[in-house]
């Protein structure tokens, strides 16, 4: 199975390590970008349905334990692939 991040979910990881670097906590920002990527590929990797059903029908929602992210992937396993669709705070309304 092979894991590959959009340009979207990138860009979700860059903004939480930018939003958090800027409240004064660099080393803190790279860490949990770092988390939310170890976790994501450990898991989905080893379980690739894991977690709860999205909201948008064809996804899945990883929760990050101990962080307040939530991965949203979908599972393409007829091409042995999982693709991360978003990395969202789950304090955010999605779908909009």
């Amino acid at each position: 199975m092979q894991l590959n991040w959009t340009e979207l979910a990138v860009k979700d990881l860059d903004y939480v390590e930018s939003y958090i670097a800027e409240e004064g906590n660099p080393v803190a920002a790279i860490d949990l970008v770092i988390q939310i990527i170890d976790v994501t590929e450990k898991i989905l990797l080893q379980y690739p349905d894991a977690g709860r059903s999205g909201r948008v029908t064809g996804t899945r929602e990883l929760v990050i334990k101990g962080t307040s992210f939530i991965v949203i992937y979908r599972n393409h396993s007829q091409l042995g692939q999982l693709q991360v669709l978003r990395v969202l705070h789950d304090a955010r309304e999605w779908p909009a």
